[in-house]
């Protein structure tokens, strides 16, 4: 018998096997880019406005939160003597623009803010003319979300989504409650509260 050198059958086909299941996991634990983006951007927000609240609670401080859907980007901002700054502390970033590909948009929620019948319209409570040389002076808008120190926040949902998707199929929503709660819901979940 002549000695051969080659691989048989069996153990070309155990390789072609095993090469196929690594690229298999490679390829299915590589981000959908969007959509991955999404549920990251959604994520450190949730956390980012959990840490903030609980701040809020235990340093006795006032936060808040602006949404600027145009630009893809959020602030946070704190309340001092002098006004709104913005947010200076550790770790927590004052502006944060979403990735690329990446979409929001912001909704003030709760029964108060859905009510049409109000009695009045709510504006400012001062003479606009008189402040208005102050309000040149103002460079942070205000705040549309508050994060009291009293615990209290004002009810708002915000879907992050891929540009483009449809927001119902792949949203991801941060959504605070009117008891303080904020909560992270995956695309298509609904809150059971509701």
């Amino acid at each position: 018998m002549s000695n051969q050198k080659g691989f048989t059958l069996l153990e070309v086909l155990l390789v072609v096997a095993l090469l196929s299941v690594t690229v298999t996991v490679v390829v299915f634990s590589l981000p959908n880019n969007q959509r991955d983006e999404a549920n990251l951007q959604a994520r450190s927000l949730w956390l980012r406005l959990q840490l903030l609240n609980e701040e809020a609670l235990l340093s006795g401080r006032d936060f808040g939160l602006r949404i600027d859907e145009e630009k893809s980007t959020y602030y946070l901002q704190q309340l001092d003597e002098e006004g709104w700054k913005p947010l200076k502390l550790e770790r927590i970033p004052y502006q944060t623009k979403f990735k690329e590909g990446v979409a929001a948009t912001f909704s003030l929620g709760g029964s108060i803010w859905q009510d049409k019948e109000r009695l009045f319209n709510p504006s400012s409570l001062f003479d606009e003319e008189m402040f208005a040389e102050f309000e040149q002076q103002k460079v942070l808008p205000q705040p549309q979300v508050f994060f009291m120190s009293s615990g209290e926040i004002t009810p708002f949902s915000i879907a992050i989504y891929p540009s483009g998707a449809d927001i119902e199929q792949s949203a991801w929503q941060v959504v605070a409650k009117e008891n303080g709660q904020i909560i992270l819901l995956a695309p298509g979940e609904q809150d059971e509260a509701q």
